[in-house]
């Protein structure tokens, strides 16, 4: 026996040195399984991935008031903030953030758009007028302060003493005037079509930024492709515009009475209470104005109000359908979907079906991952052809059948990923936008019986990219990713690098229990990416430092192969090799000579030693066939390599 076994060893180590003897397989153990440094906690962010005892996140409530002139297209408001200290320092200024500041010739935006343009271009003679600013600490027989500058998209306004740490409080307000833009680079504006303008407003007043325990205050100025990070609040706003208009929102219309006939606020009721759409204007009274507004001249301010938001935004035309349905919540709880959209975008191949796929999605993520928390959820049919605030959605006025589908269950799969988890999207956009594209994956899948098709999973098709020279990892800041690469970076190749994680790395049920678990631990809070790293490692039970460090901070790429199935007394010897800079379990699906087939997994720790591993495969059947990776979940760069026999020689 002792004989045979040192035999039947040198009989494999011939196997492997005939094997590698004519391959070049590099040792990539430094690279892919060193610590990548984030596991150290704090008393603010724990190792497990959650807040910690010192956790501690500022926040603001905002009263606004604004008033739509729609012949200059100019907005004209007023903002009172209560600024809440919760942080252990004294903070002698705050910084707000004037969005709108992008739209003028000089910003930094504009002059880091490329001549021909992108996405982000955007309109050059807008731009805030502040004017009445006035800034308080709270306390009896505080000194009012007006001193402030403004630098690009930011504003610093500063106190008279500061405001307190931890609990203090202060207020700023001022006016504020602008021109709304034709082209809002894609995330707001204004559209002509035959029956008004579709104003889209986004961005529009004066908001403060983050002040958190990782960075301080968050500057990064608004250039195109990051996005937003911001702090948590109660918003109180009044919008008013001519009387023939509708206005919707973020949050609930708390004046319905006021802005509404009692014939609309009764099919608001009856579409609050039913599950197909109900029309609250409907095509053929669109300019029925003596039927649909409650009064004929003038103007009407609409008030809406939401809690514990990171931002609202809101939408106005006279040229609006406007229909809606209930959306049922897991609780027993109920929101309503609303679609506003203009006679050019009607019809059951289009927007006629957009309250359905809105309740539909709104639905799906509340089921499976976590409760819609607001009142509502709004589409608007918009010359924005995709962009996403809380509870309220501006999509393309053009989309139709599944592109309006696949848009509008993006933007509103946004609310879970940044608005209720809220993430620096201006830093971290794979935390933003990657998180909800995998998200939006299994989206597709329950919507109506799988009635349109997402290819996500199909991750053979994007080797081109990752393979590509020019590719930059997932943890690139988007405003410093090459415009070719930022689909892939910040959407695509995070999405991906999710479904691997759920369907090939932990299994759904483990995955889901660690995934719900982050969106529940930091729900209104703000996360950085070794916080959900760290928590999903505690809840997994497993170390993935090996899979974030590859995946997100490099760009290595995955190459497992068969070498050969070599016969092992009544057993199999499987040959492997890890070509690629990323390790990976290997999932095998060895078919027998009887034709059926069994599925066997190795962990990733058989590359711990170096990238080649022979696996003693027990069997009491002839095997005929070994691939890895069967259901391609896994974005492998070579498929050649995956099978024995391999089909080179077949």
């Amino acid at each position: 026996m002792k004989q045979f076994k040192i035999f039947s060893l040198l009989i494999l180590w011939g196997i492997s040195t005939s094997v590698f003897g004519q391959m070049t397989v590099t040792d990539h153990r430094d690279e892919a399984f060193t610590e990548i440094g984030y596991r150290q906690g704090t008393a603010y962010r724990t190792a497990s991935g959650k807040p910690g005892p010192a956790y501690w996140q500022n926040g603001a409530d905002y009263q606004l008031e604004a008033t739509l002139d729609e012949k200059e297209h100019v907005i004209k408001g007023k903002v009172h903030i209560t600024y809440k200290n919760n942080s252990p320092e004294n903070l002698d200024f705050v910084w707000l953030l004037l969005e709108q500041n992008r739209f003028t010739p000089e910003s930094r935006g504009t002059l880091t758009t490329p001549v021909q343009g992108n996405r982000y271009s955007g309109d050059i003679d807008g731009g805030y007028k502040i004017s009445n600013v006035k800034a308080q600490v709270a306390g009896k027989n505080k000194p009012v302060t007006s001193d402030y500058f403004i630098s690009d998209t930011r504003m610093q306004v500063t106190f008279s003493e500061p405001i307190p740490a931890n609990g203090g409080r202060a207020t700023v307000s001022m006016d504020f005037e602008f021109k709304i833009p034709e082209k809002g680079m894609d995330r707001m504006g204004r559209q002509q079509v035959e029956d008004g303008v579709i104003y889209s407003i986004a961005q529009w007043y004066p908001k403060v930024a983050v002040f958190d325990d990782v960075t301080g205050w968050n500057t990064d100025p608004y250039l195109g492709a990051g996005e937003f990070y911001l702090g948590y609040g109660d918003f109180d706003y009044k919008i008013t515009v001519p009387f023939d208009h509708i206005v919707v929102g973020s949050g609930e219309l708390v004046n319905p009475s006021q802005v509404l006939t009692r014939e609309q606020q009764r099919r608001m009721k009856a579409a609050s209470e039913s599950d197909e759409r109900v029309y609250i204007i409907s095509p053929d009274e669109i300019t029925d104005y003596a039927n649909t507004r409650p009064r004929q001249d003038g103007m009407l301010t609409w008030h809406f109000k939401m809690k514990n938001t990171r931002d609202v935004a809101f939408a106005s035309s006279k040229a609006f359908i406007w229909d809606a349905a209930r959306i049922n919540l897991p609780s027993g709880k109920k929101a309503m979907a609303q679609s506003v959209y203009p006679k050019e975008s009607d019809g059951q191949e289009a927007w006629g079906r957009s309250t359905e796929y809105s309740k539909a999605s709104v639905e799906h993520y509340s089921e499976m991952w976590y409760e819609y928390p607001y009142p509502v959820a709004v589409n608007v049919a918009s010359n924005v052809a995709g962009m996403e605030y809380p509870g309220l959605n501006f999509c393309s006025f053009k989309a139709k059948g599944e592109g309006l589908w696949g848009v509008t269950d993006h933007e509103f799969g946004h609310n879970w990923f940044p608005m209720i988890v809220g993430t620096n999207e201006r830093r971290h956009a794979w935390m933003d936008e990657g998180f909800n594209t995998f998200i939006n994956y299994y989206s597709y899948l329950a919507f109506n019986n799988g009635e349109y098709t997402n290819n996500l999973i199909q991750t053979r098709r994007y080797t081109g990219w990752l393979t590509n020279k020019d590719r930059e990892p997932t943890a690139t800041h988007p405003d410093r990713t090459q415009p070719n690469n930022l689909g892939m970076v910040a959407y695509y190749k995070p999405a991906l690098g999710m479904i691997m994680l759920r369907e090939y790395i932990l299994g759904p049920e483990i995955f889901d229990k660690a995934f719900r678990s982050y969106i529940r631990t930091w729900a209104y809070k703000h996360p950085q990416p070794s916080d959900f790293f760290n928590h999903m490692e505690n809840v997994s039970g497993e170390n993935l430092d090996w899979f974030w460090k590859g995946w997100f901070y490099s760009n290595a790429n995955i190459d497992l192969a068969i070498n050969g199935v070599y016969p092992y007394g009544a057993n199999y010897v499987v040959s492997l090799s890890n070509l690629g800079e990323m390790p990976m379990p290997v999932l095998l699906e060895i078919t027998y000579e009887d034709g059926e087939k069994e599925r066997r997994k190795l962990p990733v720790e058989i590359w711990f030693k170096g990238n080649q591993w022979n696996h003693l495969l027990r069997v009491d059947k002839k095997v005929v066939a070994v691939e890895i990776d069967p259901d391609k979940v896994i974005t492998d760069i070579n498929s050649g390599n995956d099978k024995w026999p391999s089909s080179l020689y077949q």
